[in-house]
């Protein structure tokens, strides 16, 4: 257990295994825990972090919650990472891979422009970052009114998952029953996205991770996001939901694995 001082907050975290390091920054209804398929598939060969953005999990504040200070919790945690354990510089991995899952791919993507030092690389799963763009936004917002008619559990997770494993489904509804952020604090979310332009120019490579029966973000959003960026790489995994890292974790995983190993030193 650890946690990292940013801006008025104590924001948690937790590191595992060791090797080229990757940071998971959870969605609306996730915190740390909710990565635990990732931390068992990954710990042997990366060092894995996991955190609670302030209003979720463990993490504690000060004042009212406001999600323009997420890329902030991030940056605090790559750099608490980056000091170790005895606070020396270079004690700790000095970049990190992060890997952003819906509302939490903003915070990641912000976090990583302010701070290229730090990145590695960025995973926006399910979701386009906040880019800045008026064409994506308006399929976006598109995609959000059609998600919007659907119940809630059926835009993350698939009828036939909730059927066949209603132990992990209720897990998943559990998750959320930790955090005190809700909806309305997240309205800042994404407000300083990224232009197309600044996102090719980053120094960092980016993958646009999605699913082929995303509720949320549809394939074809994210496809189009991907011709218009010069530089992202472009990955649809078929059949696989908004929460492909909960329902379908082997699927997500591999994706994961494969950018992994391509932007970051071979592990000896």
């Amino acid at each position: 257990m650890s946690w990292a001082a940013g801006h008025g907050a104590r924001i948690y975290y937790e590191v595992h295994g060791s090797g080229p390091a990757v940071l998971f920054v959870h969605g609306s209804g996730g915190h740390h825990a909710a990565w635990w398929q990732q931390v068992a598939a990954l710990r042997d060969n990366y060092t894995v972090i996991t955190m609670d953005l302030r209003g979720f999990g463990c993490s504690r504040w000060d004042g009212d919650h406001d999600s323009a200070a997420f890329p902030g919790d991030v940056i605090a945690v790559l750099d608490a990472v980056a000091a170790g354990r005895d606070g020396q510089p270079g004690a700790g991995p000095q970049q990190a891979v992060l890997v952003g899952q819906s509302i939490g791919a903003a915070a990641a993507l912000r976090a990583a422009l302010d701070r290229p030092d730090r990145a590695a690389g960025v995973v926006l799963a399910h979701s386009l970052g906040g880019l800045q763009q008026a064409e994506l936004a308006a399929l976006v917002q598109a995609d959000r009114a059609a998600a919007q008619q659907l119940p809630v559990l059926d835009r993350l997770l698939t009828p036939q998952f909730r059927a066949e494993r209603p132990d992990l489904a209720f897990l998943f509804r559990q998750m959320g029953t930790f955090n005190t952020a809700t909806m309305a604090d997240l309205r800042n979310l994404g407000s300083d996205g990224p232009t197309l332009d600044e996102l090719d120019a980053a120094p960092f490579p980016v993958l646009l991770l999605a699913g082929g029966q995303d509720s949320v973000l549809s394939p074809a959003t994210v496809r189009r996001a991907g011709e218009l960026l010069t530089r992202a790489r472009v990955e649809i995994v078929p059949g696989a939901p908004h929460s492909m890292y909960w329902e379908k974790p082997a699927l997500f995983n591999d994706a994961v694995s494969r950018f992994l190993a391509d932007v970051t030193p071979t592990r000896r």
